[in-house]
């Protein structure tokens, strides 16, 4: 019971979040306020709001997946390279359209089956090269992960150096990882469907993902057919992190530091950590976005990946040191 209060705290911490988004506001060379937004900039907000809740969503849930599976503290679609792999499929396909037709594909926005593709890529990648004696092994996932990673990042630089210099910038900004506060709305409902849809998918799972934890015999003893349940969270995976991708770019650490903060707060059923996780990344991401409007460097915003990537590793260290207290 408690567990599932804990559940619902974190629902609540998200509204409170995403209302929080909605209300900031610091105009250009202006100071940080709260005020109810005009109609005309309500519908930005409302997008970069919604926008960002969804790819924290989709990698919040994709981490979970991918820890489970590969029952590897360390896994999250950014570590694993699938975020890499996503981002280079986008911007292969972002370099294709550019020499066929002469204009690129918007960036982020739009591509997400080249994502989708770059991403699956990647994961079965990963998943093949790190295994030992036919089943996966920790530590070989994730430095088969790294050099993935590696690899893909050095493709999508190579792809930018192609293209001119007025589309290598917006390549680099999207490489940073940005919520978009423009994007059609049928495309939000779409991709709001995809994350919806697969929690729906994987919280039908949940007692199996639980037995899976025991180990490969054992779960297979007690009836769970791993290499059916792995394809299908493989699958998940890949979908989620896609559609994280396509929205806003490569983001670090949410997909990472979202798992271990549900575990540490939901426990580790995942009838209760899915939906934790999606909620943490909702959290973390959306908080992110918000935290971004108050810092003015004289640079513009600051891409919401750069804060990511600085707090995400700080948060995951008080984490990893908590939870290190606790055993």
């Amino acid at each position: 019971m408690r567990r599932r209060g804990m559940l619902l705290v974190l629902c609540l911490l998200a509204l409170a979040v995403c209302l929080l988004r909605l209300l900031v506001d610091r105009p250009p060379g202006g100071t940080l306020s709260l005020a109810w937004p005009g109609a005309s900039w309500m519908e930005f907000r409302r997008t970069a709001m919604l926008a960002a809740a969804i790819v924290g969503g989709c990698l919040g849930l994709a981490g979970a997946l991918l820890q489970s599976m590969l029952r590897n503290p360390l896994a999250s679609p950014f570590i694993l390279g699938v975020s890499s792999g996503a981002g280079l499929g986008l911007m292969v396909a972002a370099w294709v359209s550019y020499i066929t037709v002469g204009t690129a594909m918007t960036l982020p926005g739009s591509g997400g089956v080249p994502a989708l593709l770059g991403a699956m890529l990647a994961l079965s990648v990963v998943y093949l090269l790190g295994q030992r004696r036919g089943w996966p092994d920790p530590v070989a996932l994730v430095l088969v992960g790294v050099i993935v990673s590696t690899v893909a990042a050095g493709g999508m630089m190579f792809f930018q150096h192609l293209v001119p210099t007025g589309l290598r910038g917006a390549f680099a900004t999207w490489l940073m990882g940005t919520i978009p506060e423009v994007v059609p709305v049928w495309r939000l409902w779409l991709y709001g469907s995809i994350c919806l849809g697969c929690w729906m998918f994987c919280q039908r799972l949940s007692s199996q993902l639980d037995a899976s934890l025991m180990g490969d015999d054992e779960s297979e003893s007690v009836g769970v057919p791993l290499g059916r349940l792995r394809l299908l969270l493989l699958a998940c995976a890949g979908a989620l992190t896609a559609v994280a991708v396509t929205i806003a770019g490569p983001i670090a650490f949410v997909g990472l530091v979202a798992p271990h903060m549900a575990r540490l707060l939901v426990g580790g059923r995942h009838i209760l950590l899915l939906p934790g996780a999606m909620v943490c990344g909702i959290i973390l991401l959306v908080g992110a976005d918000t935290l971004r409007q108050a810092i003015d460097l004289g640079g513009g915003r600051m891409p919401v990946g750069v804060l990511t990537t600085v707090c995400g590793g700080f948060i995951f260290l008080v984490l990893l040191r908590m939870e290190m207290r606790r055993a």
